[in-house]
């Protein structure tokens, strides 16, 4: 397979081998949408609005976000798991996950010792979801008596009793029935959230680990075991053998990419010819987030430099690429300036070898299109980056 034929398939698998619905976007649009991507990443970082959002935006265009969350608090079609890190996934997903959920290691590193030393007040959380219905770390107090609260890798400071109900949605006892308006999760009991034929419904652990390399296969299009397990976050040494079994039963066939050192494997389905998507894309969007990936197929050496001291960064505090046809051609750092109502682009830069015409024209239409469905009337380049200028005057004509 051609590296072409290999980039065009991945992003037909990812959603990007249609037109944007000229219609108002449905819930069934959005719905269908994650179910081909198997799982939306969740981050709510709000420098320019949550990722998970605008994975659905870069596949659709402007949308109503009360869709999204319809999807998955009201309707349960789809619930919050850990998959890929914090993630949105079918419903159906459920039973695969049960596994993971059974061997769930509580985080931060190290909490179990919390959890075993506070059993009386850990068994009461537990009691008061049931009783009172869905609650969010607010409704509860800290532990008396003990430490109230713990660090974290990021040096935040964490309160107990929101680890305590994230350990037990790890575990699968809770799952999040709503979110705040401020993001706040509210917790009820799992078998209240999730349709009982999904919570109750078994799968083999090996199974249950094939079908979830299928679903990424899915999602890739072509990827190499490394991509697919990256996927679910699934072990190399429990992923290749399961893989193994799918190209022996014919579900994957496995293929050679040029200019990849791994063999690849992919599903049965037509290569398409062209891919025409204009898309922005979140740092957190599965066509970017796996980085040895994104190398592989792009070209593109990308990392999110959101932990990176200011002076250290290369593109920026919250850099998004442009995908442009079947390229990743620009980078740009974005901010939304919510009191000036703009949209500003601190940076943009246009990737080796792309002609920056064509492509500052296309990003300048994309840049309109994303202001406005974020509410903001305007768009602001600044001077950083070699493509700023092009851009900026693009924006004006």
């Amino acid at each position: 397979m051609s590296l072409a034929d290999a980039r065009r398939l991945a992003l037909a698998a990812q959603g990007f081998d249609r037109p944007r619905p000229a219609r108002t976007v449905s819930v069934r649009d959005v719905l269908r949408t994650i179910r081909q991507l198997g799982l939306i990443q969740l981050d709510y970082v709000n420098v320019l609005i949550p990722a998970h959002y605008q994975v659905v935006f870069s596949r659709l265009g402007p949308y109503d976000r009360t869709r999204l969350d319809e999807v998955v608090y009201r309707r349960r079609d789809c619930t919050e798991q850990w998959a890929h890190e914090a993630s949105i996934v079918p419903v159906e997903h459920w039973p695969l996950l049960r596994h993971r959920r059974e061997t769930h290691r509580v985080r931060p590193w190290g909490f179990e010792r919390v959890l075993e030393r506070q059993r009386e007040y850990v068994s009461w959380v537990l009691d008061q979801v049931r009783a009172r219905g869905p609650l969010t770390a607010d409704d509860l107090p800290e532990p008396e008596g003990a430490v109230r609260r713990i660090g974290d890798r990021w040096g935040w400071s964490l309160a107990v009793r929101r680890q305590v109900l994230e350990a037990y949605f790890g575990y699968g006892r809770l799952a999040v029935a709503t979110r705040l308006p401020n993001f706040q999760r509210a917790y009820d009991l799992a078998e209240r959230i999730v349709p009982p034929r999904h919570h109750a419904s078994r799968v083999d652990v090996d199974e249950a680990q094939r079908r979830l390399l299928l679903a990424a296969a899915g999602a890739h299009g072509v990827g190499t075991a490394a991509d697919l397990a990256d996927y679910y976050r699934m072990p190399m040494r429990v992923a290749r053998p399961r893989l193994a079994e799918l190209v022996e039963d014919g579900s994957l066939r496995e293929v050679r990419v040029e200019g990849w050192r791994e063999p690849a494997y992919a599903p049965d389905g037509a290569r398409p010819a062209e891919i025409r998507a204009a898309a922005l894309l979140s740092p957190f969007d599965p066509v970017v987030w796996y980085r040895p990936r994104a190398a592989r197929l792009f070209a593109f050496d990308y990392r999110v430099e959101i932990f990176v001291p200011k002076e250290k960064r290369r593109w920026g505090y919250y850099v998004l690429p442009f995908l442009l046809g079947d390229r990743l051609v620009a980078r740009v750092d974005l901010r939304a300036d919510r009191p000036a109502r703009r949209l500003l682009v601190q940076a943009a830069y246009a990737e080796h070898g792309v002609p920056p015409g064509d492509t500052a024209e296309a990003l300048a239409a994309e840049l309109r299109v994303l202001a406005g469905w974020l509410g903001l009337e305007s768009v602001r380049v600044g001077r950083r980056g070699d493509l700023a200028r092009r851009l900026a005057s693009a924006l004006r004509a």
